[in-house]
């Protein structure tokens, strides 16, 4: 059964990208199609979702500073949109069980909790939607994690508070990590050294998601809240050493993430009422990124960013489905609920996803008008920096983008600029010397407001195939008619740039006659000290 499955959950994704749509609703559609023809279960599937959800937590956990969830701008949002979104889903929670009987409530104490478990966002569908369109180290995404991550620690607290079992008196003990940090952040970067760069790395990371995962379970604590905080843990150790776990893991992740799409078909198939129900709930989370939108630029997040960080929170989150389990368990709501909230999800997936794949078109055509609710004076993060008289600029400072950085700023001293969206990133490379600056290459406003379509060089070495792509199709836009040149992974996606009218690189199959050019010149220059 599992194979069939995977089968209907592969044909189903290649359909919806065939069409331009993620694949994640092709599995979304496979699993109410596997459960409406009885191929497969629930239990078959949990342990799947169940590790993918883990991998999931413990990756942004490897990403995650804790500190930057009490920044203003993430907490504050994320609490009041919780007080603003509760009673308006309670009312039209209530509403539904007094016109549908099945969904009706003793008290309404119920529907208060059913509306605290759709306040949230899925945190798996924006990382997902993120990853797809290369994001996750921009300041948007970042917020956007941020206010995920307040979210998950809340049902986290609430599912403990519900489950009648108070935290081991071990939990206490979690208290001490911070001010431990002398003891364990040198273990685990002597650790992380003597386990090197094979399989032993990846069975370490599957290790400390898995291993924390049940010891916070063993203290009655929520077992990926263990997962995020184990990532959080080895990510401030050695945060060199995190990326590449990061990169490993990835796409085992997104792997084991199907099972979890699948998995929400199999809650069961409504009625038509409760059909009509969900529809009407799923209608509702339309004004999600209104209300984040708001809240983003009350605390003076440009216009831009609040409006791309509340896209990526316009669904309801899989956490409200564990939420509402465990009140169905308690007997607090009826199992119809249950089914009703999956298929509500369901219909989030799929009316966000559209409005996600055309998130920055919106903001484009609509950007005047936006622009109007931004407020003075702007956080320090997101003030626009100048890129001076730079003549070569280089977008995306990875290992391939900081290279291309350091060979030509020999050739070109002072000329070369680097531009990051990561801005723990940006700093790092100011502290080693790089001139960089922090900056969003699809950022219609950062190259307006910097000039940038008017250098004479522009290297664009971005994570995201479909990145490079808008930031070419920007480019020209903006009439920039120099060199433009992309690096490539694959070469259809070569071909594709040089239609393009780019100079495009492939980092893969040149990187032996990089390595051969290295050792000529190397041995070029060793040869003449030692004359």
């Amino acid at each position: 059964m599992i194979a069939i499955l995977i089968f209907f959950a592969f044909v189903a994704g290649l359909l919806f990208r065939k069409i331009g749509l993620p694949p994640l609703l092709g599995y979304l559609l496979a699993g109410f199609a596997s459960h409406a023809l009885g191929i497969g279960d629930l239990d078959s599937l949990a342990p799947i979702a169940e590790l993918g959800v883990t991998l999931l937590l413990f990756t942004i956990g490897l990403k995650l500073r804790a500190g930057e969830l009490i920044r203003p701008y993430i907490l504050g949002p994320a609490l009041l949109h919780m007080l603003l979104v509760i009673p308006l889903t309670a009312a039209v929670i209530m509403l539904a069980g007094h016109v549908y009987e099945p969904l009706s409530f003793d008290n309404m104490t119920s529907a208060w909790m059913l509306a605290f478990a759709l306040s949230f966002s899925s945190t798996v569908f924006a990382i997902k939607m993120f990853d797809e369109r290369g994001e996750n180290s921009s300041f948007y995404a970042a917020i956007a994690i941020g206010v995920l991550v307040i979210q998950d620690v809340l049902a986290v607290i609430y599912l403990v508070a519900m489950s009648g079992e108070r935290p081991s008196i071990y939990a206490l003990g979690l208290f001490l990590l911070p001010l431990l940090r002398a003891m364990w952040k040198p273990a685990l970067s002597r650790l992380m050294a003597l386990v090197g760069h094979g399989e032993l790395l990846l069975l370490f990371a599957f290790l400390a998601a898995l291993g924390s995962y049940e010891i916070f379970e063993l203290m009655n604590l929520k077992g990926g809240l263990g997962a995020l905080v184990a990532g959080v843990l080895i990510g401030a150790a050695d945060n060199g050493r995190s990326r590449e776990l990061y990169n490993r893991l990835v796409n085992f992740k997104n792997l084991f993430l199907i099972g979890f799409f699948l998995q929400i078909g199999f809650y069961g198939l409504p009625s038509l009422p409760m059909l009509l129900v969900a529809v009407v709930l799923g209608t509702l989370v339309l004004l999600r990124p209104i209300i984040y939108f708001s809240l983003f630029t009350l605390f003076r997040l440009r216009a831009r960013t609040a409006w791309l960080s509340g896209i990526g929170l316009f669904t309801y989150s899989e956490f409200g489905l564990i939420v509402a389990a465990v009140a169905a368990s308690s007997g607090y709501i009826e199992n119809e609920w249950l089914v009703t909230l999956a298929l509500a999800i369901a219909v989030s997936f799929f009316m966000s996803t559209p409005v996600n794949n055309i998130a920055h078109q919106l903001y484009r055509r609509h950007a005047a008008s936006l622009n109007l609710y931004e407020r003075s004076p702007r956080l320090q993060e997101e003030e626009i920096e100048r890129l001076g008289d730079a003549s070569i600029v280089v977008l995306g400072m990875g290992r391939v983008g900081s290279g291309a950085y350091e060979y030509l700023s020999k050739q070109h001293p002072g000329k070369v600029i680097g531009v990051e969206e990561d801005i723990t990133r940006t700093e790092e490379l100011r502290d080693l010397g790089f001139k960089c600056v922090h900056g969003d290459a699809s950022d219609r406003d950062f190259w307006e407001r910097t000039g940038l379509a008017q250098r004479d060089l522009i290297l664009v070495s971005l994570s995201n195939h479909r990145e490079n792509l808008s930031v070419v199709a920007l480019a020209r836009q903006l009439g920039h008619n120099s060199t433009l040149a992309v690096t490539a992974r694959f070469e259809d996606e070569k071909s594709q740039l040089e239609k393009l009218g780019c100079v495009s690189f492939n980092v893969y199959a040149n990187v032996g006659k990089g390595f051969a050019e290295h050792v000529l010149s190397s041995s070029q220059a060793l040869s003449e000290t030692t004359k």
